[in-house]
């Protein structure tokens, strides 16, 4: 077992593929610090890897709206507040991932694809420990969090690709209405 191990992720929205590897890395560690990509726009930045990232639709919840979800679901899986934390974690920056995460931590990920293999350049640029829990083909990954997205956006069926937790938030705070808003164009970060 790992002290600490780190798991990272945008969760825009939190799934159950997401809930897979956020359980995978902590069954790894005594303590998991989950690490929150693009906390904001000032964040975004555009990679080849996954032109996507950057998008304001690709990034509609807030930091905070996704800071409690994950504390919902660890609850509603039984992981105690004592054994994990929730920080924003700035992926495209690995010369800041020091003041964010304990460097002898062992960072977990996984790879489809090549922004999966973009990723594990940059943590172990950063300088962080790695381990890839899984690597698989784009073809095998399952669930994400643009086709939930879209599910809501078109009024789809899409409560059974998320945790029971995450599906209550979403309808409590009336998130459903901003996630069916459909902005196009990247973050201008003159504006920012």
């Amino acid at each position: 077992m790992d002290k600490t191990g780190i798991v990272i992720g945008r969760f825009q929205v939190f799934h159950n593929d997401h809930l897979k590897y956020v359980l995978a890395g902590k069954s790894l560690c005594d303590n998991l610090v989950i690490g929150i990509t693009n906390p904001d726009p000032t964040y975004f930045k555009d990679d080849s890897s996954d032109p996507h990232r950057s998008l304001v639709s690709s990034n509609p919840l807030t930091y905070f709206e996704r800071y409690v979800m994950l504390k919902y679901v660890m609850r509603e899986n039984g992981i105690s507040c004592m054994d994990f934390s929730i920080v924003p974690f700035p992926i495209n920056t690995p010369e800041t991932y020091c003041y964010y995460v304990p460097m002898s931590a062992v960072a977990y990920i996984t790879v489809y694809d090549r922004w999966g293999q973009r990723k594990l350049e940059l943590l172990k640029s950063g300088g962080l420990h790695t381990r890839v829990l899984w690597e698989k083909p784009a073809t095998e990954k399952g669930i994400t969090g643009s086709e939930v997205r879209r599910r809501i956006a078109l009024n789809e069926p899409w409560e059974h690709l998320v945790p029971k937790s995450i599906a209550a938030l979403i309808k409590d705070w009336n998130l459903t209405s901003k996630l069916r808003l459909k902005p196009t164009v990247p973050f201008d970060k003159s504006l920012g």
